[in-house]
C-alpha cells in the first residue's frame, strides 16, 4: 500500500513538514540524494516533493520513477531565489540613480536594530 509522503530539500525549508508527519530528507551531497530517490520506491512512498534545485542533477533518476506508478515526484521552489533577484534589481537601480549601492546594502550581523 502506498501511504507515505516524502519531502527532499534543504533543512531550513523542510523542517516544518516533519511536524505534519511527512518523512523529511535533507541531503548534504548529490550522491546521498540519489540514494534517497532509489529508496522511495522500495519503501512504498506515494508522493515525493523534491526541491527544484535537484531536478536537473537527478534527471535520470526522476525519469525512471516516472515510468512507474509510484512515487509521484512533484517539484517545489522557495523564496530565496526570488528574494535574491529582487535585491540585485534594487541594487542596480540604486547605482543608476545615485552612483552607489549604499542605500540597499545588507545590514552587517553585528549591527543593532
Amino acid at each position: 500500500m502506498f501511504d507515505k509522503i516524502a519531502v527532499i530539500g534543504a533543512s531550513d525549508l523542510v523542517f516544518a513538514f516533519r511536524a505534519l508527519g511527512v518523512k523529511v530528507f535533507s541531503p548534504e551531497k548529490l550522491e546521498e540524494t540519489k540514494e534517497i530517490i532509489k529508496t522511495l520506491e522500495e519503501e512504498n512512498f506515494a508522493l515525493c516533493f523534491l526541491h527544484e534545485s535537484f531536478f536537473e542533477p537527478l534527471k535520470e533518476e526522476i525519469e525512471i520513477l516516472r515510468e512507474k506508478f509510484c512515487p509521484v515526484v512533484v517539484g517545489f521552489s522557495d523564496y530565496r531565489e526570488i528574494r535574491d533577484r529582487i535585491g540585485e534589481m534594487m541594487r542596480e537601480m540604486a547605482i543608476k540613480a545615485t552612483g552607489s549601492d549604499s542605500l540597499v546594502q545588507k545590514r552587517r550581523e553585528d549591527e543593532t536594530r
